[in-house]
């Protein structure tokens, strides 16, 4: 799906610390009983963003994107702005990318968006999608691609966008607790590393039979202690092969938590132009609808 898809990745990884410090669950923690088992600051962080994710209701901030290919000496930088809301069983994401900036070059527009929704929303004359649908629509080159991440709900539970978007996307940090330690070792890494204490650094090293062991190497995030938001997170690649690894790098700047989005945003239409989507369904649905 491109490099760019892959932003989600690092997104992800800095909620851990968005919605785990924004409730005060790092640095402030209880202390514990006598009788009771240590807890590792680490942990608790983890453990206390299950709570907090499965409150969140809204969420929209700009970001500002950057893949470096340290071997060829070649960076970009895509400006843009996330969304998500979750309201009565239903959720939905989207990532506007409106602006790329090309190492030395001057700032263009260049836009591209990505969109989860629910298959009922998707724009055809001739199809109606079921399931839970990722759509990228990219503008320079006018294709719309339509990829089902999940089939239709057989319960009345309500979906859970992140868990079934991890495996395409992936959206790391938004998963169980227990599916984020199994994947990764992570660490708070002291200010005494950066000479700074206003802010936190987390560090996820992926552990050798982790599913993003050919992926990825490691991930950090920074926390602005005042603010109690991530202001940055960085991911590290396998390839090329050390020392060399491409890096994503993304900074979160205005984050609005909470405060309710027009589901207007989240609508999809295909712009004039544009040839019919590419539909990808998921293996079982290949030969289906």
């Amino acid at each position: 799906m491109g490099e760019r898809i892959m932003v989600t990745t690092v997104f992800a990884i800095s909620w851990i610390a968005s919605t785990c410090w924004a409730c005060g669950c790092a640095g402030g923690q209880e202390t514990p009983r006598q009788d009771a088992p240590e807890i590792k600051p680490v942990d608790a962080v983890l453990e206390r963003l299950n709570k907090i994710t499965s409150e969140l209701t809204s969420y929209e901030a700009r970001i500002e994107y950057k893949y470096v290919q340290p071997l060829l000496e070649s960076e970009s930088l895509h400006k843009g702005i996330v969304y998500y809301t979750r309201s009565a069983g239903t959720a939905a994401l989207r990532m506007n990318f409106n602006a790329r900036k090309q190492d030395d070059e001057k700032e263009q527009k260049y836009v591209e968006q990505y969109v989860i929704v629910d298959g009922a929303a998707l724009p055809h004359a001739e199809r109606q999608f079921k399931g839970i649908w990722l759509v990228h629509l990219d503008y320079p080159l006018e294709t719309a691609r339509y990829y089902q991440l999940a089939e239709p709900n057989a319960t009345s539970a309500p979906v859970d966008i992140f868990e079934l978007a991890g495996t395409n996307l992936p959206m790391l940090g938004f998963t169980k607790t227990r599916d984020l330690k199994k994947e990764f070792d992570a660490a708070l890494v002291g200010p005494e590393k950066d000479g700074s204490n206003d802010f936190i650094q987390v560090h996820l090293k992926v552990k050798p039979n982790s599913i993003y062991k050919d992926d990825y190497v490691s991930m950090d995030f920074w926390i602005d202690k005042k603010l109690g938001l991530p202001i940055k997170a960085v991911a590290v690649k396998t390839e090329p092969e050390p020392p060399y690894g491409e890096i994503q790098e993304i900074r979160f700047l205005n984050p609005k938590v909470n405060t309710g989005i027009d589901r207007k945003i989240f609508e999809i239409k295909i712009p004039k132009g544009f040839g019919e989507p590419e539909i990808t369904p998921l293996p079982s649905k290949r030969t289906q609808e």
